[in-house]
Formats: structure tokens, C-alpha cells, sequence
């Protein structure tokens, strides 16, 4: 009797048909998973969604004052003085707008990016915020005081509970603003208590960088209350945070494009201080239109380049590197504090959190700014230029003999390296990467693309050997598997082993393939031969994947927009692109489409700007997670072992639906 395939699903094949698909409506994708929408450890961050709605009323010029309060009945109010969401009926809907707000994804102000819109900068992205705190909501009340009216609404379970009513505000002393009260739903979230202290630093933040503008918290359990008003600005703040005396006095500057620049809209820019410390802890803090972005991104790289480029040209104009010691980006930056606050009319960021900036015009832009005006600091101000200076050429001769260090204790006994391995200079293992590239076009690219400073390139012939069942000792008969193996540094060896991993000469390892099937192949069989007989890589984090773009969108100029080119990674982010044109006004079609067939079709600034330089590029880290390594195991033997032909074609039937062609 044949046994029972392992993968095949208890549903019959034939449960599949048109009843099968079902379309979800309004905020039910939400409701389904809220982890894509939102952090689902607590709700502080759908509630601040509701702050910074607030917080942009203020941004655009109207407004003064945010009030908080954490209710005794777990829920949380938000307040504010500014115009008050319109209550009227939407033209194209035909529903109150508060009501739209609320309850449609996609939808809201902050879309209307043309010359006189609502919110020209603002931290909204998608148009998905408060609809997903409603969303996430047991209920959620909303009042709203403008025209000398006062409107209030109700929600449960994101649906209208008690619809629209408005009547004369006669009586209050208020002309506008907003007020929402919303209690969290526990089912969605770890805990549902919002983390005070959390809460407390973005409030005090939104203070930073709103001089002038009152942010209160009320803490009704513990009679609690706060109150931060910061008319001081960014210096005041930074200096308060740092709690040591700087090396030289702050720098703090700004820079906004005007009307008639070229490359960027009017408005865009940044704000910024910079404070060098000779010890102690250092404070660290971004933002993009009042948005918090502890995990960086372009607009911290750019602040970085200007740095360097500006601290690097008042070295060389006063002759004060010495000889054999080269400076790099990290010199400069190692012993800066800094707050940076940036206005980027269209910003995109890494996910619904918003924990990290992707733009990448977002570097050139604020790295024009920060270079001219910190040059022209340093040069008003010689002395503290050469303070700068010695303590930044002190950062790089550390370096430099920390990396000799390493190359002491790697120096007796080297392999004889691939001779189509291009290797970079650095000898630095936390800062080297070495990318394996598919095809020797793509690695030509590559080559001259990459910053050979810390960068290596191993083109890869063809699809690499399956080595799911290759026994380790035939590994090197394969040409290519033996070139990785000696590149890297790292024997094979499995789970079970303590290899030696101190001939590793790359903290990263990068899978570059191209961005259509093919290159997805390829990837499978270097992660199966990576999870097969490299595991300690994979766990100490030293394994990634390389994300090029799959298309190209060049956008005309448009309103306050001048021209750009807009990379996307595949099908859903081009369309989600193409869908924001459309909202910021773009007239639809005006737009050019390339898709890349492959790398090699990329020139080497192309694959520079996308792929390979780590302040623009998506890099994905592959990790092993122990709860599901033996299904990981199970999977990979199932995908590629040579006796599993049947299981496969079980798991076939039941996912091939599933599948997205590249025809």
C-alpha cells in the first residue's frame, strides 16, 4: 500500500474552486493581520498615529498645543487646537470625511501633495493610520470643533456605532481642533498598556521639534501630569540629553530648497545640531516631517556624507592628515551626537512603522545642505576645526591598528584566493562584504559599481551545484563551491561542528542575483548550500540577500515635484508606486516604465544606488530560527533532495495556486 505523502494537504484538491477566494473589505485586512499595519507589542503606536495627526496640524501652521491623557479605563485621549477634520460630505463618496478617515485604508489629506494641499509635509505615508487604530479599536470617539460647529462620531470594532451629529459650538471657548478618544482592543496586541515612558519620550520629541508648541501628558491612574515646551529648539534638547561638556560648541544649522530649485521641491530640507564628545554615551536621534526614526536611514546617511566630506576638506585645506592615514565616514561620525529633523515632501519609509527612512533622494538632499554650511563653520572657526580634526585623526589611527591586528592573526596561512575574485583593500571584518554575483556581466557592473575600499566581487558562472545531498569531502569538485569556500575564509562543516571561524574575511556575505525567477533559483541553491554546510554563518548573521529593483519608473516633473526615477522591487511595489502618482497628482501615463531583465543590464551607478551601497540599498540578513529549524530542514530535504520528486509534486498541487509567474 503507497504511504500517505508527508506534504499533502487533509483537503481534498477539489475544496479549491471559486468559493475558495475570498475578498476582504474595508478594515478587515487589518483586523486579519495587524502585524503587516502596526506593532502589535503594545498600542502606543496606533495611538501614535493619533499624535501625529495632531502633531502635522501644527507642521502645516495651525495649532499650538497637544494634550494626552491616559485614561483610569485603559483609554487614550488626544487633543488639539488646530482646523478640526472636515465633517462635510466627501464630492466623489458622498459620506461625512471624518467618517471616511476612519474607516477607509487609503484615504486622508495627506495624499494632496500639489501647491496648496492640506499637509505639503507631513509624516503620513499610505493614508492607513488612524483607519488602523480604528481598526485595532474596541471603540473610538472622535469630536471635532470647527466653522463654530462641534461634530462628534462613534466607532466599534471599526464600524460606525453612533453616526454623525453636529450642532452649535455656542458657549465653548474654541474655534477648531480635534478630539480622539480611542480604547484599544487587548485581543490584537501583547499587552494593551500603552508603555508610559515610551509614550513620554515622543511626546517630549513632538516639543523638540515644534518650538513653541505645549505637549502635556495626563497619567489619570497616578494624578500624574507632564508638561514639555522646548522654545529652545534642537540645541536645548541635544545639550539636556547629553549631560557632558562637548569637545566644541554645537553646531546647529538648517537648509530648505527654495521655489525655484531644480532637484528638490520647495520646503524640503533639513534641521540639525551636531555635538563632538571626546567619551561617554552618545545621543542619536532622527526624524522625518516629526516622525521618529530610531532606525535611521537615508537621512542620517546624508548627514553623515556631508560630515565627513566638509570635516575632510577642512583637513586637506589646512594639510593636517599625516601621512598613511586614511579618513572614512565612520572617523567623522564616531564620536558625534546629533538631533536631525528633516522635511521630505514624499517619504518612504521601511514598512507602516515608519521606523526607517528608504528615500533616496533623502541622502543628496541633506547632504547638500549639511556640507556647505558645517564648511563654512569649521572655516569661521579654525579652532575648533583643528579640535575636530585631531580627534577624528586619533578615530582613524585606532582603526588602522586595530585592523593590523586582525591581519597579524590571519596572515600565516592563506589560501591561494580565486583568481576571479575581485578583493577590496579594508581589512576590517565587521566592515567587509563580499558579493557573490550571478553571471560575469552582472559582476562587471559590479566591479565598477562597488567601493573596492570594503567591497569584494565573486562572479558566479551559471547555476551553482545542488549540495543538498553532496557529502562534504566531494564539496571541492565543484569549481564554484570551492571558489566561495576559499573567498569567505570558512571550511564546510555541519550543525553539530565548532568550526574555526577565524579566517573569515567578510562580515557580510551577499547573494546578488538578478530580481526575476531565474535569480531566485540561484538564491535557493546558495542558501541551500549555505544552510547544508555553512550553518555557523547563517547563525552568527553574517549571510544576506541582495534585493535589486525589478523595475524602473521615470516620473516627469510635476507640480512642486521635479523629475525623478522611482526603483521598485517587484510587481505589488510598482503598482503601490504607480497607485501614488496617481494621489500626488501625476497625470496617469505620463510616467515611462523599464524593467530590468537583469543585472547586467544596469549600469554601475544604477546597481551602486540600489543594491549595493548600504545607506540606499535593501539588504535582507538571513537568520535560523530555532523554533522552526526542523521544519526548515524538512522543507529544504522535500525542495531538494533527489528522492523527494513525490512530495514535491504533492506540495505543488496544493500551493501551485499560490504561485506569481514571471512570463
Amino acid at each position: 500500500m503507497a504511504a500517505t505523502p508527508r506534504y499533502r494537504s487533509p483537503r481534498a484538491a477539489s475544496d479549491y474552486g471559486e468559493g475558495s477566494i475570498r475578498v476582504l473589505k474595508g478594515l478587515e485586512p487589518v483586523k486579519q493581520r495587524p502585524g503587516m499595519y502596526t506593532r502589535t507589542d503594545s498600542p502606543l503606536h496606533v495611538v501614535q498615529e493619533v499624535i501625529d495627526n495632531a502633531s502635522d496640524e501644527i507642521l502645516a501652521g495651525f495649532g499650538t498645543r497637544v494634550d494626552v491623557t491616559l485614561h483610569a479605563d485603559g483609554s487614550v485621549s488626544v487633543e488639539d487646537d488646530g482646523r478640526g477634520i472636515p465633517v462635510g460630505l466627501h464630492p466623489q463618496e458622498q459620506a461625512p470625511v471624518v467618517e471616511i478617515v476612519f474607516t477607509r485604508l487609503h484615504a486622508g489629506g495627506k495624499f494632496d501633495k500639489r501647491s496648496g494641499g492640506a499637509y505639503s509635509f507631513s509624516g503620513g505615508l499610505h493614508g492607513v493610520g488612524v483607519s488602523v487604530t480604528n481598526a485595532l479599536a474596541a471603540r473610538l470617539d472622535v469630536t471635532v470643533w470647527r466653522d463654530g460647529k462641534k461634530s462628534t462620531i462613534g466607532f466599534a470594532d471599526g464600524d460606525v456605532r453612533e453616526p454623525l451629529v453636529t450642532k452649535s459650538a455656542k458657549g465653548e471657548d474654541r474655534t477648531g481642533g480635534t478630539r480622539v478618544q480611542v480604547w484599544p482592543d487587548p485581543k490584537y496586541f501583547d499587552s494593551p498598556v500603552v508603555p508610559v515612558d515610551e509614550l513620554e519620550r515622543l511626546l517630549r520629541s513632538k516639543a523638540v521639534l515644534l518650538p513653541g508648541t505645549e505637549v502635556t501628558l495626563l497619567v489619570e491612574k497616578t494624578g500624574r501630569s507632564m508638561r514639555w515646551r522646548y522654545d529652545g529648539g534642537l540645541q536645548q534638547y541635544l545639550l539636556a540629553a547629553l549631560g557632558v561638556d562637548p569637545l566644541l560648541p554645537p553646531f546647529e544649522a538648517e537648509g530648505y530648497a527654495m521655489a525655484d530649485d531644480e532637484t528638490y521641491a520647495e520646503g524640503e530640507g533639513a534641521g540639525w545640531v551636531l555635538v563632538w564628545t571626546e567619551e561617554g554615551p552618545l545621543v542619536r536621534e532622527s526624524y522625518v516631517n516629526l516622525i521618529p526614526t530610531p532606525a535611521g536611514g537615508t537621512h542620517e546617511a546624508g548627514l553623515r556624507e556631508g560630515m565627513f566630506n566638509a570635516v575632510r576638506a577642512f583637513i586637506d585645506a589646512h594639510s593636517l592628515l599625516p601621512k598613511g592615514v586614511k579618513l572614512l565616514p565612520e572617523d567623522v561620525f564616531a564620536r558625534a551626537s546629533f538631533v536631525l529633523t528633516a522635511k521630505v515632501l514624499d517619504p518612504q519609509f521601511q514598512g507602516q512603522i515608519k521606523e526607517r527612512l528608504n528615500s533616496r533622494d533623502a541622502l543628496r538632499l541633506v547632504a547638500s545642505f549639511v556640507r556647505p554650511q558645517l564648511e563654512i563653520w569649521l572655516s569661521q572657526h579654525p579652532e575648533y576645526g583643528r579640535k575636530l580634526a585631531d580627534l577624528v585623526i586619533r578615530q582613524a589611527q585606532a582603526r588602522a591598528r586595530a585592523s593590523q591586528k586582525v591581519e597579524k592573526k590571519k596572515g600565516s596561512a592563506v589560501a591561494v584566493l580565486p583568481g576571479k575574485l575581485t578583493d577590496c583593500e579594508s581589512t576590517d571584518l565587521a566592515r567587509n562584504e563580499i558579493f557573490l554575483v550571478e553571471g560575469d556581466s552582472a559582476g562587471g557592473s559590479a566591479k565598477m559599481g562597488r567601493d573596492k575600499e570594503f567591497q569584494a566581487i565573486l562572479p558566479l558562472r551559471g547555476k551553482v551545484l545542488n549540495t543538498w545531498e553532496v557529502e562534504r569531502d566531494r564539496l571541492f569538485a565543484n569549481a564554484e563551491v570551492h571558489d566561495i569556500a576559499v573567498a569567505i575564509g570558512v571550511d564546510p562543516h555541519s550543525a553539530t561542528d565548532s568550526p574555526d571561524l577565524s579566517g573569515l574575511r567578510y562580515g557580510k556575505v551577499c547573494i546578488l542575483a538578478d530580481a526575476d525567477v531565474d535569480g531566485s533559483h540561484i538564491q535557493v541553491l546558495l542558501l541551500t548550500l549555505f544552510f547544508r554546510h555553512f550553518p555557523r554563518l547563517l547563525d552568527a548573521g553574517h549571510v544576506h540577500v541582495a534585493r535589486p529593483p525589478l523595475f524602473r519608473v521615470d516620473v516627469p516633473a510635476a507640480g512642486k515635484r521635479p523629475a525623478r526615477r522611482i526603483y521598485c522591487l517587484d510587481d505589488a511595489e510598482l503598482d503601490a508606486t504607480l497607485e501614488k502618482l496617481v494621489d500626488e497628482g501625476v497625470r496617469e501615463g505620463s510616467w515611462s516604465i523599464a524593467r530590468f531583465k537583469g543585472l547586467g543590464e544596469m549600469s554601475a551607478e544604477q546597481l551602486w544606488e540600489t543594491t549595493m551601497n548600504p545607506d540606499t540599498r535593501r539588504l535582507l540578513p538571513i537568520t535560523l530560527g530555532e523554533l522552526a529549524l526542523d521544519q526548515t530542514r524538512g522543507t529544504m530535504t522535500m525542495l531538494m533532495g533527489r528522492a523527494e520528486a513525490h512530495a514535491r509534486r504533492a506540495w505543488l498541487e496544493e500551493h501551485g495556486n499560490e504561485v506569481e509567474a514571471d512570463i
